[in-house]
């Protein structure tokens, strides 16, 4: 940090006694000694502090040392000296907090890589002053001095460099080291330095400042000292010598307007700033390095961890932490993303938005400090609308427009008004901070609040106003809730734990009589209010999720408070690790028990607030992040609460909080009063759920119960009021919805009634309201079947025998699954089908039954004969179930009976599986087949015949497939260049089939050949199929056929042919009319087997001959290819 530019020169000029009238009168004698060793005055004694120190010490941390010399004519050599002493540091945990990210723990290193512990610069600083690696240590005044050795190492040679430190008022105000480190914080070699002073104060040389030696020396000793000096380092300094010299020889140099010359071991001066040396240059240098690297190597955590240094220097009251927020924030601010993101209309990265609300938030704890100079917070205020007016400043809630007003105070008694969204400024992540620079901490009451010493007194005194104190006398916070709650973070923040621990309890009292002044209004007017249907909600921005996260601040506020009284007297805080390093020591911060409740514990408290700001009826806020963040929020607030220890005093805090959700109507996000876009208690019933069921299980269901609501996807809410009743503000109603975390949201939901299922396993009752629930309030279809996988997984256990209660559950949520996804598309059908059929199952014969018996309201047709029926008559099935013959039979006939009746419905479809599922049922059998019969002239496909068809054959039915052969081939059609027709094959195995039964048969099916099929190469392979063997081969109805091979020149072979021929014909015209030179040969090969065709005629040579003529004197200007009709045809 800054080690590497040398110091600049001082500010304070120091001058002899006498010089002028400005000059500090009265100098000690001159020959008083200024060495010696500090051991005498610095050993610890036994014996009582001196008064000298005490004052010098008291001096040293209070005043610059030019004002010392100031108010004072003369100033004794011990006082001084004593004064010197005192001014140097003597707690470690600064020194720490410059040195290292964190005052003690894991940490990250600076470099965005994770470092070994020891290579920190605190660690590697005392590991250096242990090692005895820091020597020649000197102070001169102010001004402390050293050479630190860094031991060689394998790869490094050893590195002596000379350190230099200045401090003033007990903080190190400059540092320079020769190791040429580049770094936010301090090297190690300082940090050696520096404990080394901190801890062998008696081993350190000390003199007075130079200034003071120079005024004990007579001109001569002047001269000797200079040219000693010169001589020893002239190469460095005689140039500036040589400079200083004749400047001072000139009457009218610069140098001569002044009085005095600066000495750099003087200390500080009046004007000078007192705090700690800080880097800005390395500051700006490093955020930016983090910023580009876009949340890659753990930049992200980096950021993280510069706020958390930013947070640490403002509880130690250090004026760093907002000159190092700066920074930070100007960096942010010149990130070159934000434009570029501005311009593409993209939104940031989660991770980078929340840097921001957190920057934004310790901008808000920095103008909220309580001991502010007015100077100060102008120019805070300055810098905010500064950053606030630029166009690339982030948003609040991520949108383009709020429709958020001034929400630091609080909200108004009457209707509030409704500008224009348009119209109302943008409110960025500053907006809070600039709105915070209003608030002030004068207000009488808030100052007896904080301050314990006059607290008990002025409660007791002035207990007359209802506002200020409850009835019990106990002091109450009126004020927006989140900026109430920003006032503690800010008391926190700065170092008064006390102060922010009072104001917290005084919140939460606040809130405790605000919810029971809530649930008394409503109890008086519930019958108005529910017959009026009001749905409203209680606050325009709820507490969880919010930008100051208040709940989260009174939550960790009360929490620590409470673990500082557990661990009793103080907190030692070790900063080296090692026997006998420097301690501080912290009192805990014991909390005003006279405001607290019997019994009642800080951390009880925190549960007790922590449950009253997740109850909150709010609205869900506009724009992703926003609501990202609302759900983020309360899980982290909820991951926080399940580490508190449910003992019988929070567990009685549990009950008595849902008792008040339930009954406080439209203030509680469980009331019986739901705004139709309140944000939904999902996640918080189900934690409510699994802490209550141990103990009041009536209470963990109806919360749960009552938190299954999701309002936002009723296909219409309930009407909304807006006479606005007393206390209660109203929300637009007609707001179209827009919920970007609502798949999180059903998740939730899902989630809340699977732990609701699994918890009342065996407990009928409960299982019936639970899935009453469930269907009434889950409107996806995919959650309510990974209930029921949930359920049935649960009811069938291995270890278990199956609970048939939750078993028809299941089932119950499948067939709710069923008919939601009866008539729309999703991509899961098939699976929830196999799914429903497997549960139905295991659940018995009955549900089975049942399933089938009500098929068309669950399944399409498809469905009920492909997947339901053949699974049931599936011998897995029968030897899963354990059925009797008779069960048997019974379900094979509601099976078949669920396969007719499908096949009815949908026959194209539906008939082969039918007709499968009733293979051993001859009447219905019989059936299946006439509705296939009845559905060929119209409903039915060639394809569908074809197959259906084949599947008769094979099962012994020629004359049956024959048939349905027939009928396929009146619905077919081939042209004449369909040679590579998928139903070709189709029509091949037809004919075949007509020729195996006999010539009136093949007879009867080559006029519909003739008539579909036109493609020549088709024909001509059934012409020859039909000619290679003797039709009727097979044995039908006991005869036998002749044997006599069909003739092509009768009946039916020569309609064949002669649609053979004319079929070759016309596809030769066809193929000529748009032929290209590369087709020729294959053309040739073509009129090839034309030919063959031909010649199967009585005259098919004299028919050839005069087709090829034909072609010739047609296509005579095809020179080329007629040329090759003649090479081969003559």
């Amino acid at each position: 940090m800054a080690e590497r530019a040398p110091q600049p020169p001082a500010k304070r000029l120091c001058c002899r006694p006498g010089y002028n009238a400005t000059c500090r009168q009265g100098q000690r004698a001159a020959g008083a000694p200024c060495g010696g060793s500090a051991s005498a005055e610095s050993s610890k004694k036994q014996n009582p502090e001196s008064l000298l120190d005490i004052a010098a010490r008291k001096v040293a941390e209070k005043w610059p040392f030019q004002r010392v010399e100031e108010r004072f004519e003369r100033i004794p050599e011990p006082v001084q000296r004593r004064i010197v002493y005192w001014s140097f540091p003597r707690s470690e945990r600064e020194i720490c907090m410059y040195s290292s990210f964190n005052t003690g723990g894991e940490e990250i290193g600076s470099s965005g890589e994770s470092n070994d512990e020891t290579r920190l610069p605190f660690r590697r600083g005392i590991a250096l002053l242990e090692s005895g690696c820091v020597d020649n240590v000197l102070q001169v005044g102010f001004h402390l001095s050293g050479t630190v050795r860094e031991p060689a190492t394998p790869s490094e040679p050893e590195l002596v460099c000379n350190v230099s430190v200045s401090f003033d008022r007990c903080k190190i105000t400059a540092v320079t080291c020769g190791c040429g480190n580049k770094d936010i914080f301090y090297c190690a070699h300082v940090v050696a330095l520096s404990l080394y002073r901190v801890r062998k104060p008696e081993q350190v040389k000390l003199r007075l400042p130079i200034s003071e030696t120079l005024f004990q020396m007579n001109r001569d000793q002047l001269q000797k000292f200079v040219q000693y000096l010169i001589t020893v380092h002239h190469t460095e300094v005689l140039p500036t010598a040589q400079k200083l010299a004749d400047e001072i020889l000139s009457q009218n140099s610069e140098i001569n307007q002044v009085h005095g010359a600066p000495d750099p071991t003087a200390g500080a001066s009046v004007d000078d700033d007192n705090c700690w040396h800080l880097d800005e240059e390395q500051v700006q240098e490093q955020v930016k390095l983090f910023l580009s690297q876009g949340g890659y190597h753990g930049s992200g955590k980096q950021l993280n961890l510069l706020f958390s240094k930013v947070r640490e220097m403002l509880k130690m009251r250090d004026s760093n932490g907002a000159r190092m927020l700066t920074l930070i924030t100007e960096q942010f601010m010149g990130d070159p993303r934000l434009a570029l993101w501005r311009q593409q209309g993209t939104t940031m990265t989660d991770k980078y938005r929340q840097l921001w609300d957190e920057l934004g938030a310790l901008w808000m704890c920095i103008v909220l400090n309580p001991h502010y100079k007015p100077e100060q917070k102008g120019f805070w205020l300055r810098q905010l609308r500064r950053w606030n007016g630029v166009d690339v400043c982030p948003l609040e809630d991520g949108n383009h427009v709020s429709e958020l007003s001034n929400l630091t105070n609080a909200l108004p008694q009457g209707p509030p008004g409704d500008p224009d969204p348009l119209t109302r400024p943008h409110r960025t992540v500053f907006t809070r901070a600039i709105e915070a620079c209003d608030l002030h901490w004068q207000d009488p009451h808030l100052q007896h609040i904080i301050t314990e010493d006059h607290c008990t007194n002025y409660c007791h005194h002035y207990n007359l106003d209802s506002s200020l104190f409850d009835a019990r006398g106990w002091p109450l916070w009126h004020e927006h809730v989140p900026t109430a709650c920003a006032r503690v973070d800010a008391l926190r923040s700065h170092g008064y734990p006390k102060e922010a621990l009072r104001l917290a309890i005084a919140i939460v009292n606040t809130l405790r009589r605000q919810q029971q002044k809530q649930l008394e209004f409503f109890r008086a007017h519930k019958k108005e209010l529910l017959l009026k249907g009001i749905t409203s909600v209680t606050n325009l921005e709820g507490w969880v999720g919010h930008p100051l996260d208040p709940i989260g601040t009174l939550f960790s506020t009360l929490m620590e408070a409470g673990r500082s009284c557990e661990d009793g007297a103080a907190a030692q805080l070790d900063f080296s690790g090692s026997p006998g390093s420097g301690r501080r020591t912290e009192r805990p911060v014991s909390p005003p028990r006279r405001f607290l409740e019997d019994g009642e514990s800080l951390a009880s408290l925190a549960v007790g607030t922590a449950l009253i700001g997740l109850g909150q009826q709010r609205a869900m806020p506009d724009g992703l992040y926003a609501q990202e963040k609302v759900c983020r929020n309360e899980e982290q607030l909820l991951a926080r609460l399940q580490e508190v220890e449910l003992d019988d005093t929070v567990v009685k805090i549990f009950r008595k909080q849902a008792v008040i959700l339930l009954e406080a109507g439209p203030y509680s996000g469980l009331g019986e009063l739901l705004y139709r876009e309140s944000v939904p208690m999902h996640t918080f019933a189900k934690y409510l759920f699994a802490s209550l069921l141990p103990h009041d299980a009536e209470l963990a269901y109806k919360i749960a119960l009552r938190a299954m609501r999701l309002p936002v996807l009723e296909s219409t809410g309930p009407s909304s009021d807006l006479s606005r009743p007393h206390h209660i503000v109203s929300v637009v109603p007609n707001r179209l919805p827009r919920w970007f975390t609502l798949s999180h949201i059903e998740t939730q939901q899902c989630e809340l009634a699977s732990t609701m299922l699994t918890a009342a396993k065996g407990d009928a009752r409960r299982l019936e309201t639970v899935l009453e629930s469930i269907q009434k309030n889950i409107h996806s279809a995919s959650h309510i079947f990974k209930l029921a996988q949930d359920a049935f997984k649960i009811a069938t256990l291995m270890d278990s025998l199956p609970d048939i209660t939750l078993l028809k559950v299941s089932l119950e949520l499948g067939l709710q699954v069923m008919r939601m996804t009866l008539s729309t598309l999703n991509w899961r059908r098939r699976e929830m089908v196999r799914w429903l059929v497997t549960c139905a199952t295991e659940a018995g014969v009955f549900a089975l039954d049942s399933i089938m018996q009500s098929w068309f309201t669950l399944f399409t047709p498809t469905e009920a004969t492909s997947v339901v029926a053949s699974t049931v008559m599936s011998n897995s099935t029968i030897v899963r179930l354990h059925l009797d013959c008779h069960q048997q039979e019974n379900l094979a006939n509601s099976a078949r009976t669920l396969a007719l009746q499908c096949a009815l419905k949908d026959p194209q479809n539906c008939a082969l599986s039918a007709l499968t599922l009733c293979e051993k049922d001859h009447i219905a059998f019989e059936t299946a087949y006439q509705i296939v019969l009845d559905a060929a002239a119209t409903g039915m496909n060639y394809t569908q015949l074809f197959t259906i068809a084949r599947y008769m054959e094979h099962r012994g039915y020629p004359m049956r497939a024959y048939k349905l052969a027939t009928l396929a081939m009146t619905h077919l059609n081939l042209s004449y260049n369909q040679d590579t027709h998928p139903a070709i094959n189709d029509v091949l195995w037809a004919c075949a089939l007509s020729h195996s039964l006999g010539k009136n048969e093949l007879a009867s099916v080559i006029p519909l050949v003739v008539k579909s099929v036109k493609c020549a190469t088709v024909l001509s392979d059934i012409l020859r199929r039909c000619t290679l063997t003797t039709p009727g081969m097979v044995v039908l109805h006991s005869r036998r056929n002749s044997g006599k091979l069909m003739p092509l020149d009768k009946a039916p072979l020569r309609q064949l042919l002669d649609a053979t021929i004319g079929a070759y014909i016309n596809t030769t015209h066809s193929r000529l009319t748009h032929i290209s030179p590369r087709h020729y040969s294959e053309f040739i090969e073509f009129l090839s087997k034309a030919r063959e065709t031909f010649l199967m005629a009585h005259d098919g040579h004299i028919q050839f001959t005069q087709f090829i003529d034909n072609l010739k004197q047609i296509y005579k200007g095809k020179k080329k290819l007629m040329m090759l009709v003649r090479e081969r045809f003559g």
